[in-house]
């Protein structure tokens, strides 16, 4: 749009201001004093009738100048332009504050509003994992079949991506109290310190731009909730919501499990990473061919019921997952601890059954055999003190639980029927044991963008 034919100096006659009616077929011209400042508008209409009531074409356009008309200015919102539009108004003129023309809107043109930048967030669920530990190692499903059941939970970790426009990084983390900047890729992966995770995570999807990013999480670390994996998976969906070619849910699990175990070098399985990005209850299965998740349909009211069930109890102690995962790799060795992990495997289709027909007690019972396979599978799984925890929860009403994550500490996970939770809660608050309320969480990572606000 020529800005030029839609203007004329007040000083301008009539004949010039319908010459240029003339050129931009709109049916008035824009009236402006000798600063630029737009002062009125004259339209078509209002100089036929001033020619009616003496005013000739040589006279000033001033004369014929509506100095109280419409206008806009670059944040009017375009709901506001369409509803002016729709009504009487032909066209608006947008100013600057200072009455500058910028633009003109009509019905036939309204100006793209240009991109705003863009952040991106994401959340990810911990998981709970009712059975099946051990079996979803590379390890052992390469020789024999593996399956884990596992559900997601309302505990979070939280991302915060913003691209920047030079190559620096920039990364803040509240969980580890601590933030980091770098001029480049390089600088970053050469860095030594707490931000291995953060790193391994960057260094599996090399982005070719500058960032922000910010992580905070609603859990310790190292708690047993699969907090490594929901992290990176949160780190994931950020920068995914910048892709064209987005990855999907199967892409970002193998990218989160290839940054913690084959570039950070922590052993571990792979039911985490799917669990967080996935979400909801899932039965998973593992074989040396590919890795199969089956959404598991648990009608509402024994989802409400399991949820009132279940007691997620904080030790108030972490633990070295990587070292235990290490001690059971060798131990997984062993024909008698393959055995055990194949009871467990057994289990779980057991539990999924038991789930699917609403057999809630029976599934409680489950997991106190579920814990003790658990615990045969290495010596760094438990120790006295967890046990007498344990022991003193099926004392106080729980009739089965089991340690989350590899062990060593962490959060517990109890099943106690109805009428006895209350006995059990007395128990935990006595014993200075933490108690954490959740609801299942039926979808798994959440990634969107939000303009930046100006």
């Amino acid at each position: 749009m020529e800005l030029d034919f839609f203007k004329v100096l007040r000083t301008a006659t009539v004949k010039d201001a319908l010459a240029l009616i003339d050129k931009n077929q709109n049916g008035f011209i824009l009236v402006s004093d000798e600063n630029d400042t737009i002062i009125g508008i004259a339209t078509d209409g209002d100089i036929r009738h001033q020619l009616l009531d003496a005013v000739t074409l040589n006279d000033s356009i001033e004369s014929c100048v509506n100095f109280n008309f419409t206008w806009a200015n670059e944040d009017t919102p375009r709901e506001v332009l369409l509803k002016q539009l729709d009504h009487k108004i032909k066209a608006i003129p947008i100013l600057t504050n200072d009455k500058k023309l910028v633009s003109i809107v009509t019905r036939n043109y309204i100006p793209k509003k240009s991109e705003e930048k863009i952040f991106s967030r994401a959340k990810a669920p911990v998981r709970i994992s009712f059975g099946g530990g051990g079996s979803d190692t590379s390890l052992y499903f390469t020789e024999n079949a593996g399956a884990v059941i596992n559900a997601t939970i309302s505990i979070y970790s939280h991302a915060t991506l913003k691209i920047r426009d030079d190559s620096k990084i920039l990364i803040h983390s509240l969980d580890l109290n601590d933030s980091v900047e770098f001029n480049s890729l390089s600088d970053l992966f050469s860095h030594k310190g707490k931000f291995v995770l953060i790193q391994a995570v960057i260094q599996a999807i090399k982005p070719t731009f500058g960032f922000e990013l910010y992580l905070h999480s609603d859990f310790p670390m190292n708690s047993g909730l699969g907090g490594s994996a929901v992290v990176s998976a949160a780190i994931l969906g950020c920068f995914n919501q910048f892709r064209n070619d987005k990855w999907d849910q199967y892409d970002i699990s193998e990218i989160a499990y290839q940054a913690e175990r084959l570039h950070l070098g922590v052993a571990g399985g792979w039911q985490d990473q799917y669990a967080t990005v996935f979400g909801g209850f899932n039965f998973m299965e593992f074989n040396n061919d590919q890795n199969l998740i089956h959404p598991i349909r648990v009608p509402k009211d024994v989802l409400l019921e399991l949820e009132e069930s279940l007691v997620l109890c904080y030790t108030g102690t972490t633990h070295d997952s990587g070292n235990i995962h290490d001690d059971q790799k060798q131990q997984t060795k062993l024909n008698d601890i393959k055995e055990r992990i194949q009871a467990n495997v057994d289990l779980t289709y057991k539990m999924r059954n038991h789930l699917l027909r609403g057999r809630l007690n029976e599934l409680g019972l489950c997991l106190d055999t579920a814990w003790k396979l658990k615990r045969s599978f290495s010596n760094k799984i438990s120790n006295p003190w967890l046990d007498n925890i344990y022991d003193g929860a099926l004392a106080n009403g729980a009739i089965g639980g089991k340690l989350l994550g590899a062990g060593g500490g962490g959060y517990f996970l109890f099943y106690v029927p109805a009428f006895s939770r209350h006995r059990l809660m007395q128990w935990l608050e006595k014993n200075k044991l933490i108690y954490t309320p959740f609801k299942f969480e039926e979808t798994g990572l959440h990634s969107w963008t939000v303009r930046e606000i100006k």
